[in-house]
């Protein structure tokens, strides 16, 4: 009679001894959820929101402005045809038009002012390299999470200004890369703007 009980509680024994291992599991997932979730949502930016500047002027040429987005950070890229980008960035009450220094309109929370230290035409015969189609939307950016608008303040004597309409002032980081000579891979600037603190 004794092996016919042990048989028949045979299963509701192994339920229990699972009991540990159930709980276990359950406190340790709920310890490790909520440090994945605050990494996965800071994504583990430290850039800061101070003006940024590298580079000397140089006679290479913008060729393209775009534009693209990540899990973290929404990216804007310039171009240049041929070596040597340099910039200054930082966010301001409002970005100004080289030359004539107009305020550029800009949609947003936060403007961030970009000086590109090419030109957008060839030094030595003024011929234009880059002509956007439309100055005040360089890149459709609608529905995107930091970028509101990305517009073109004019190019004038080897200085480029693009703004940045954004949705608040965040953190960012400039950097430029080399590009691989012969490859279709330019020299160029990159800005990436965080979504969030």
């Amino acid at each position: 009679m004794s092996i016919r009980t042990t048989k028949r509680w045979a299963p509701a024994i192994r339920l229990w001894s699972m009991v540990p291992v159930v709980l276990l599991a359950l406190v340790t997932l709920a310890a490790w959820t909520p440090a994945a979730a605050d990494a996965s949502t800071s994504c583990g930016i430290g850039w800061g929101s101070l003006d940024k500047a590298a580079g000397n002027l140089s006679t290479a040429p913008i060729a393209n402005v775009r534009a693209a987005q990540h899990p973290c950070y929404d990216r804007l890229v310039v171009d240049v045809a041929g070596a040597g980008v340099g910039y200054r960035a930082g966010y301001a009450a409002a970005v100004h038009t080289q030359a004539r220094g107009d305020v550029l309109p800009l949609r947003g929370g936060a403007f961030l002012g970009v000086v590109v230290l090419n030109s957008t035409y060839d030094t030595t015969t003024g011929a234009p390299t880059y002509v956007p189609a439309n100055r005040n939307e360089l890149v459709n950016v609608t529905g995107w999470r930091t970028f509101r608008q990305v517009a073109y303040g004019g190019s004038f004597e080897g200085y480029t200004t693009i703004g940045l309409g954004l949705q608040a002032r965040l953190p960012f980081r400039v950097f430029t890369l080399d590009g691989v000579p012969n490859s279709g891979d330019t020299p160029r600037m990159v800005i990436d703007v965080a979504h969030h603190w």
